[in-house]
């Protein structure tokens, strides 16, 4: 009698690679800030694990994407902080200007890699220098900022270059939305990442950069719908990836100042839960919310005579309460918006 013996989803060639990459390419770029001394090790830990994470393939088009993204945001944080600081108002209204213009190049689909990779790096950047004060300077977090973007763009190519793709993968096709949808995600989504922003300077939350990225990465999906499921599972993310902080830590002890160490740990848990993400389509889930979320925590809280106790408990509770804040307003805007034909979204009932 023959008997069938059910088996879990397994990676094909293409995606046990893919998660290789990962892997390596977020590893490689932990390891070269922390030996270096650099500061803002946050850029150099995630920013592999978007540009390999989130695009499988690497072009001269994904590749153009990536930098202008850096050099954008650069720029619109220098002018914004030297020319605008005085004046929160104006300020205010700059920074939903400019995000409707990123969530735009999302919505529609003519270069979403730069919207999205913009929200994240001008949202980081525009938090930090924010707590500049007249004894430091903006510019370390800028270079640091546009380093990490150009030693994240060789890595990707060495990583692609050691690890490349079986077979070719069929290109991805935006579908086509309605004028009357793509402006309601660009308000909405605009509109809350703005206020993320204010409410996280009133509030002087200078210690909680990860869950001000947490309201902005919901924001990913775009509308209301997938928004709720989004945050959902970010929230289920950040708990796994604080736990697996947690257990590294265990097995780290007092150890951290050795660097084989946390670079053996973070290339083990990255290799896992990039297996997870890819399982789960590759598209922003519970798996990438995992890698970005212990992403953030080697890259920002490990160090020599450091743990990740604090900050992986501190970190889960910010950024459950930011998730619940944020689907609270996008719920607010989807409503809101819809009540008119010009931004009602194609999902309204």
């Amino acid at each position: 009698m023959t008997q069938v013996v059910s088996q879990g989803p397994q990676l094909d060639s293409n995606g046990l690679r893919q998660a290789l990459r990962i892997a390596g390419g977020c590893t490689i770029g932990f390891a070269i800030s922390k030996l270096m001394n650099w500061p803002n090790g946050i850029f150099f830990t995630v920013y592999p694990m978007l540009l390999l994470g989130m695009v499988p393939t690497l072009s001269r088009g994904v590749i153009n994407q990536f930098i202008a993204s850096a050099a954008f945001s650069a720029f619109i944080v220098l002018v914004i902080q030297g020319l605008f600081s005085h004046f929160p108002v104006v300020m205010t209204l700059l920074v939903f200007g400019i995000f409707c213009f990123l969530f735009h190049k999302m919505s529609s689909g003519s270069a979403f890699l730069f919207g999205a990779l913009g929200v994240v790096s001008l949202s980081i950047q525009l938090h930090f220098s924010s707590y500049v004060d007249q004894g430091s300077s903006i510019y370390p977090l800028i270079l640091s900022n546009g380093l990490a973007i150009l030693l994240t763009v060789i890595i990707a190519a060495i990583m692609h270059g050691v690890f490349p793709d079986v077979t070719a993968r069929p290109s991805r096709v935006m579908p086509a939305k309605p004028k009357e949808s793509i402006r309601h995600e660009v308000l909405l989504c605009a509109s809350v990442a703005t206020l993320s922003f204010v409410v996280f300077q009133v509030l002087d939350l200078q210690d909680s950069i990860s869950a001000q990225a947490a309201s902005v990465l919901i924001l990913f999906s775009l509308c209301w719908k997938a928004a709720g499921m989004a945050g959902w599972q970010r929230a289920i993310g950040t708990l796994i990836g604080c736990n697996a902080a947690l257990l590294s830590q265990l097995f780290l002890y007092n150890h951290s100042d050795f660097l084989l160490f946390p670079v053996a740990i973070l290339w083990i848990l990255s290799f896992v839960f990039a297996r997870f993400h890819i399982l789960g389509g590759g598209i922003p889930g519970i798996g990438f919310g995992v890698l970005t979320t212990f992403g953030i925590l080697f890259g920002q809280s490990l160090g020599p005579g450091q743990d990740l106790i604090y900050s992986a408990l501190y970190r889960f509770s910010s950024v459950s309460v930011a998730i619940i804040l944020s689907l609270c307003a996008v719920y607010v805007m989807h409503h809101l918006l819809n009540r008119f034909s010009a931004t009602r979204h194609h999902t309204f009932d």
